[in-house]
């Protein structure tokens, strides 16, 4: 009996992220060692104990975020509103795809066309340099609209995909219910659609995340700038770029792990994706 209970708890386990991040962390120590080695036959001292100012300090008993935790702070925020624009943005792409109206179909055809095909710190500089001076817009919504178009323009195909991808009876049957074609897509095919569009969109939402860094080419003093402020002051560029590359993956494997749970819960079975 207790070996039969044993198997099954590790049988969860292995159906769990728990494997792969923990297989994950083990190479990332196993390259650190290797890394700080040849460090080490080149002369570098590590220099760990300045870098823990750089995140937060205690003053008078208090907790005060330093320069990478701001910038943290100010990447989630630029994250947070490109991932919600950068969703509208891929719904109504997708349905415009889906339309019988040649004008919506052309629409979404052009701005796919020249998204997907342009590098994304072409558009930044573009929508920074050229659409915000026109318009009277601020880098940081310059920064968030860039982000936006170019991620959403990826999360489209992936929710006309899940979309397509229902039986057409679902449609059918939502229509002999007496639903019209809006209702049935709100009420009947999305909902579905959801629980097969998920796992490629935290795919995407992860992409976001790792593509934010680069609005500091923009002046926006998120995580990335932050460090490259720090790093220019005081040339502590192995520590501070280790620290913020960490802060990266801390922030994405959790998104994942927490989603793949989420997903858990709606199929009633692990599947863990990056």
């Amino acid at each position: 009996m207790r070996s039969r209970t044993l198997k099954r708890f590790f049988t969860h386990i292995l159906r769990t992220p728990v494997p792969d991040v923990l297989g994950f962390v083990a190479l990332l120590a196993a390259l650190g060692l290797l890394f700080a080695y040849n460090t080490a036959a080149l002369g570098y001292r590590w220099q760990w104990h300045r870098v823990l100012r750089f995140i937060f300090t205690i003053r008078d008993g208090g907790f005060v975020p330093g320069p990478l935790l701001t910038g943290l702070g100010v990447t989630l925020r630029v994250v947070a509103a490109s991932l919600v624009l950068s969703i509208l943005i891929a719904l109504v792409t997708a349905l415009f795809r889906l339309s019988r109206s040649l004008l919506a179909q052309t629409i979404a055809r052009v701005y796919l066309e020249v998204i997907r095909n342009t590098p994304l710190i072409v558009q930044l500089f573009f929508t920074y340099f050229v659409v915000a001076p026109l318009v009277g817009m601020d880098g940081w919504t310059a920064a968030i609209l860039a982000l936006s178009l170019f991620e959403g323009a990826y999360a489209s195909e992936i929710i006309r995909g899940g979309i397509t991808s229902l039986p057409a009876g679902q449609w059918e049957a939502a229509y002999s219910t007496g639903l019209g074609r809006r209702d049935a897509l709100r009420f009947v095919v999305l909902p579905q659609a959801f629980r097969r569009i998920l796992p490629p969109l935290v795919g995407q939402a992860v992409s976001l995340i790792k593509d934010s860094a680069l609005v500091s080419t923009i002046a926006i003093y998120d995580l990335t700038m932050s460090g490259q402020v720090i790093v220019a002051r005081t040339f502590l560029a192995f520590e501070i770029w280790f620290v913020v590359a960490l802060i990266y993956l801390v922030i994405t494997v959790t998104l994942s792990a927490s989603v793949s749970v989420l997903r858990h819960k709606l199929l009633g079975k692990y599947e863990y994706h990056y």
